[in-house]
């Protein structure tokens, strides 16, 4: 017979201490989370006196120990009944248990795969096979949002360029799931997870996470022989709520579990059996998705469940912010975000999936079409969404039609929304407990603009609790009927906030305290979506000025965008952004002369381009040749560049390499100029298509140019000490020859400031082009004026100096 107390050994003190010391709790406290009302048990366990067997387990499993190594198993030789089983006894035991579990697995494969094996995805018209699509998962060892970190932390993280936010995960340290599952309930090297609570945002997969791992468990995929049990809790609740208000007061988890078992012909006895020796892994699924009504009853009987079977492994689901009770004894994982390679998996997955057995590479292909143009870096923002596996789901359906994105975004994004807001839960027939129930869909859509435009003005990505929910009870007091009592405020908005992070999750804890949306995708489109909501024409004309403003601010790039596809009429932005970007260089003499010098040389040329790409592209020729702006002007210049404009990207590459090389003299830079500078076919067919007296000058001047630079054949030394003495001035007589003969090359003297100035201009000009290539509304009349002044002086004919 089993004792009925039991004490720890003098080795299970010492871990016990030392777990406890990790820890940093009070004996107080650990007898509160036992459900002690007094620490005296504590205090006996920690002396080595015997306690009672269940307060001892459970101590173990608030301490993540594990209980038998703990215990002290003496063994009292004066009673017989004391020594336990012979080890015949033993293996008999553990053979008929083992025959019981093969029979059980038999009996349930083919209802876990019914009820496990295939997924309904949004949008799709009938079930996929789980197996097809899963992709392995990732957990993360702790939860995000328990860091100790402040805003500044976090905001000091962000790259605007690169990552546009410091909430990648990169810096949490993350697990294979099937590595995390392979542990459950078995000793590691590196940890143990006998049980385990995943948690997660809405549509991160953690229903698809555990149905695969039922499929794994009933197939023999684990390392250990278990017996799926998976359920559903939110029709666990319901079943067995019936008609009554709360679940009955004698529901337990062992009595559900017998009756489903009952009907494939396994009894309670041999559940039993089964439980007591360790054979099960239970798996619970959604406790965010039941009602609050059923919620503390069902808490109490999983927490008793999993004492009473404590030998067994266990794993529950649950997104963020729904639950605050913490399951003693379980560890709290997250369900990590997709990484790229991930999503590269699901799009092959779901491509092949979706086309027909026959058509294989068909998908294949569409797969590669949709890496490649995600991988863009104009898509950057639909890559943060396809993090999220229910939102990848959505950008893989929508490019489907037609092999690319839509080139209004803010259909994809109001989709995404939309999702997370009504129809995820809708399509799984859930009914949330609404904490805010007086707010109507239009109504979070506009408290969730309130919040996005505010902070995303303020430049905030990340912001304190306290912060957001004083935005909320600003939103709040607005609305009709609203409470007046500031106490009453603070708590409906913290309320809010947490039901907009559970239902929703479009904003999310990051660390103790501090929140941010989901995606700075949604926060962009929701501050634009703020801005197009102004009430009367005067009001979204000060929004819209407002707006203008931030033009050279490349974290407002994807505002600006959006903001142009949102608006009815897009010419009263279009004509704002066109002002604010003249006015940059409008007082600087020097720029001015700058512009000048290139509608100068593009007046000279005769070419079959839209003139302001011509301009794009001779303003940048001396700067980085960035070619973005002009392409987006006129898209035949990425195709075929006529011989003229081919021959002065090629003689500003040369010049540059020359820069270069006074700089810093080095055999592989003048070895690369010498390939640069080999134009003569080029040059001829330029003279062969224009007959041009000055054009056959030029050829004569750059072939004796290019007689004055050194013989390789005189060896590295000499070559390089020709560059140190000569170079500056043969790089002079190259400007000049540029200048004379081309209209290029000017020595414009240009400050920092005037190059950063320029560099701005640039980049407000394309993405001023950007939005006039959107699917936005204007007039081709509007169109003509911007691109008839783009990249234009505003002064008269200047002389220019080399």
């Amino acid at each position: 017979m089993v004792k009925r107390s039991i004490r720890a050994s003098t080795v299970g003190i010492e871990q016990a201490k030392q777990a406890f010391r990790r820890k940093g709790w009070t004996q107080e406290y650990l007898a509160g989370e036992v459900g002690l009302e007094t620490r005296q048990s504590i205090w006996k366990f920690f002396k080595g006196q015997p306690i009672e067997r269940h307060i001892f387990i459970d101590i173990c499993l608030c301490l993540d120990l594990d209980w038998q190594e703990i215990a002290c198993f003496n063994i009292d030789s004066a009673t017989s009944d004391q020594k336990g089983t012979s080890a015949l006894e033993q293996q008999t035991v553990a053979s008929e248990v083992d025959a019981l579990v093969e029979q059980v697995r038999s009996l349930l494969y083919s209802p876990i795969l019914a009820q496990c094996g295939s997924l309904r995805l949004l949008d799709t018209a009938q079930p996929l096979a789980l197996d097809e699509l899963y992709v392995n998962a990732n957990l993360l060892e702790q939860l995000s949002c328990q860091q100790w970190l402040e805003v500044s932390d976090l905001q000091s993280s962000t790259n605007s360029s690169l990552n546009r936010l410091g909430l990648t995960q990169s810096n949490y340290k993350a697990v294979a799931a099937i590595d995390a599952i392979s542990f459950v309930g078995t000793k590691t090297a590196i940890a143990t997870y006998p049980k385990l609570m995943v948690m997660g945002k809405p549509g991160a997969g953690k229903t698809t996470f555990l149905q695969k791992v039922a499929l794994q468990c009933i197939r023999g995929e684990l390392p250990l022989a278990s017996i799926p049990i998976f359920i559903e809790l939110r029709n666990l609740a319901e079943e067995t709520l019936a008609n009554s208000v709360t679940i009955a007061d004698d529901f337990s988890f062992i009595d559900y579990i017998n009756r489903k078992f009952r009907d494939l012909g396994i009894s309670a006895q041999q559940v039993e059996r089964l439980l007591k020796h360790g054979k099960a892994l239970i798996l619970l699924d959604g406790l965010d998705e039941v009602r609050a009504g059923h919620t503390d009853t069902l808490l109490k009987q999983i927490t008793k469940f999993s004492k009473t079977y404590y030998q067994n492994s266990f794993i529950i689901t649950c997104r963020f912010a729904a639950q605050p009770y913490r399951f003693p004894g379980f560890t709290y994982i997250e369900l990590a975000d997709f990484n790229q390679s991930q999503i590269e998996a699901f799009a092959k997955k779901w491509f092949v999936a979706a086309a027909s057995k026959q058509n294989k590479e068909e998908g294949l292909n569409l797969a590669t079409q949709f890496i490649d143009k995600l991988k863009l870096p104009e898509n950057q923002p639909i890559r943060e969404l396809a993090k999220t596996p229910i939102l990848l789901n959505l950008t893989v359906s929508v490019f489907q039609a037609k092999a690319d994105f839509p080139k209004k975004r803010s259909k994809l994004y109001e989709a995404g929304l939309d999702i997370l807001l009504v129809r995820w839960d809708e399509a799984r027939g859930i009914q949330r407990d609404e904490v805010y129930r007086s707010l109507s869909l239009p109504h979070k859509i506009k408290l969730l603009s309130h919040i996005a435009a505010t902070t995303f003005e303020e430049g905030n990505y990340f912001f304190e609790q306290s912060e957001i929910e004083q935005h909320i009870a600003d939103y709040l007091t607005s609305l009709p009927e609203s409470s007046s009592d500031p106490e009453t405020r603070r708590l409906n908005s913290e309320a809010v906030l947490k039901a907009i992070e559970a239902q929703h999750g479009l904003l999310v804890e990051r660390a103790l305290g501090v929140y941010s949306f989901s995606h700075l995708t949604f926060q962009e489109y929701l501050t634009a979506r703020n801005i197009v909501a102004s009430p009367d024409t005067a009001t979204l004309k000060e929004a819209l000025q407002r707006l203008s403003v931030h033009i050279t601010q490349p974290q407002w790039r994807e505002v600006f965008l959006l903001t142009a596809g949102l608006l009815r009429n897009a010419e009263p932005l279009l004509q704002m952004m066109k002002q604010q970007i003249d006015t940059l260089v409008a007082r600087d003499r020097k720029l001015q002369e700058f512009l000048a010098g290139i509608c100068k040389k593009c007046h000279s040329l005769q070419t079959p381009y839209n003139p302001a790409a011509v301009r794009a592209f001779y303003f940048t020729l001396f700067l980085d040749r960035d070619l973005g702006l002009a392409v987006a002007l006129d898209r035949n210049l990425a195709r075929d560049l006529t011989p003229e404009l081919t021959l002065d990207l090629e003689l500003a590459r040369a010049f540059s390499l020359v820069q270069s090389l006074i700089q810093h003299p080095n055999i592989q830079q003048i070895l690369a100029l010498s390939f640069a500078l080999n134009l003569e076919k080029l040059l001829e067919r330029e003279s062969e298509l224009d007959r041009n007296q000055k054009r056959s000058h030029f050829s004569q001047a750059f072939q004796h140019l290019k007689d004055q630079l050194p013989d390789l054949g005189n060896g590295r030394d000499y070559s390089l000490q020709w560059w140190k003495t000569q170079g500056q001035a043969w790089a002079e007589q190259f400007r000049s020859m540029l200048v004379e003969y081309r209209q290029i090359g000017h020595g414009w003297q240009l400050t920092d400031v005037q190059v950063e100035v320029l560099k701005q201009y640039y980049q407000a000009n394309q993405l001023l082009v950007d939005c006039l290539n959107s699917e936005c509304r204007y007039s081709s009349v509007i169109r003509a004026e911007i691109e008839a002044t783009l990249l234009k002086s505003e002064v008269g004919s200047v002389k220019f100096e080399v």
